[in-house]
């Protein structure tokens, strides 16, 4: 990999590193600031690495429009106008200030993800860490390139794409200047079934284009984005909600605040767990020695005796010979007077054959 690794606001994003947990507060603030206010702090307490907000308006994503191009058939937004959903769903440029200046109170990362040219102008006047790209904006080419120049890390979703559309996005974004590169894996579907998230494509991003990956899970529960871990993802973004029951235009497939924190613990523990490939004892093993078999004087034996299977056995604990050394040690004498319950060692046994 050319770079193992990326940084945003200090903390390191790669496969050598804990998973990076982004909380996607999208539209789930229902068009209220108090709610945004509070998804930052209550995100923040779930432990995640980041929140991220969404930055457009109806104005720069669409027309208002009744024609029927314009008026969404089927899903989970079925019948909306595209505009009225937008509006809906909106994090208003003049929250803006209140978000930054609510997550650097809490202490919490923040950026973005600009669906047009003059979200990034106003996301640089805030100096932000880095950029998402979502998975229907990677197409774009020229907001790929006007982000790319910012020389910001750029995370792009894959949702929809096919491998000419990701390979145009990736080198756009190379040739524009762009360093710090992340791609996730990621089915665009609102929720996301988990028997189509095909996780084995996380390791396929990474090795074939040579970036660091990861996964954008719309899937519902946290099975899918835990079990990503394994299979390479190195940042993980998941959308967040105080309460479903608000039925904010992303409510359905986000996580509540305790799940998003069995999410961030369990995805630390499932890196944890993958370690490194070996076969020595570990350190947690040790004690456990002591419960495997091994050779015992099971009878009293007189120096000189002769030691026949009457007199040893293969029991717990592990203090002895090994039991491999059973027919070795038999027909060998005692080298002194031997009780019962002695583990058998070679220096009790004379004309040994090691």
């Amino acid at each position: 990999m050319t770079n193992r690794f990326i940084t945003i606001n200090g903390t390191n994003i790669g496969p050598d590193f804990p998973p990076y947990i982004i909380a996607e507060l999208s539209a789930n603030h229902n068009g209220r600031i108090e709610q945004a206010l509070k998804g930052i702090e209550e995100a923040a307490k779930c432990g995640v690495d980041a929140i991220k907000i969404q930055s457009y308006t109806p104005d720069t994503m669409t027309i208002d429009s009744d024609k029927d191009d314009f008026r969404i058939k089927g899903g989970l937004w079925n019948g909306y106008k595209l505009y009225d959903l937008y509006q809906w769903a909106q994090t208003p440029f003049e929250w803006h200030q209140q978000l930054f200046d609510k997550a650097k109170e809490v202490g919490i990362t923040l950026f973005s993800t600009p669906f047009d040219e003059s979200a990034v102008e106003l996301l640089e006047s805030f100096d932000v860490p880095a950029y998402k790209l979502a998975s229907f904006e990677i197409t774009d080419l020229p907001l790929i390139k006007r982000i790319a120049q910012t020389g910001k890390p750029l995370i792009i979703s894959t949702g929809m794409a096919n491998m000419e559309e990701i390979e145009e996005a990736i080198s756009t974004a190379r040739d524009n200047g762009c360093k710090e590169l992340v791609v996730l894996h990621c089915i665009s579907a609102y929720p996301a079934p988990v028997e189509q998230a095909n996780l084995a494509t996380i390791a396929d991003i990474s090795q074939r284009f040579d970036v660091i990956s990861g996964l954008s899970d719309h899937s519902l529960g946290t099975v899918v984005s835990v079990t990503s871990i394994a299979l390479g993802a190195s940042l993980i973004e998941k959308h967040f909600t105080l309460d479903r029951n608000d039925k904010g235009p992303d409510a359905e497939f986000s996580l509540e605040p305790d799940e998003f924190k069995r999410l961030v613990k369990e995805t630390k523990e499932a890196y944890q767990a993958i370690g490194v490939a070996g076969y020595e004892r570990k350190p947690v093993e040790q004690a456990n020695m002591t419960f495997r078999r091994s050779l015992y004087f099971v009878a009293d034996i007189k120096q000189g005796e002769v030691i026949t299977a009457k007199h040893i056995r293969k029991i717990r604990p592990g203090y002895g010979l090994a039991p491999k050394y059973f027919q070795k040690v038999l027909g060998q004498t005692a080298s002194q007077n031997i009780t019962r319950g002695t583990a058998v060692s070679w220096e009790l046994i004379t004309n040994d054959k090691k």
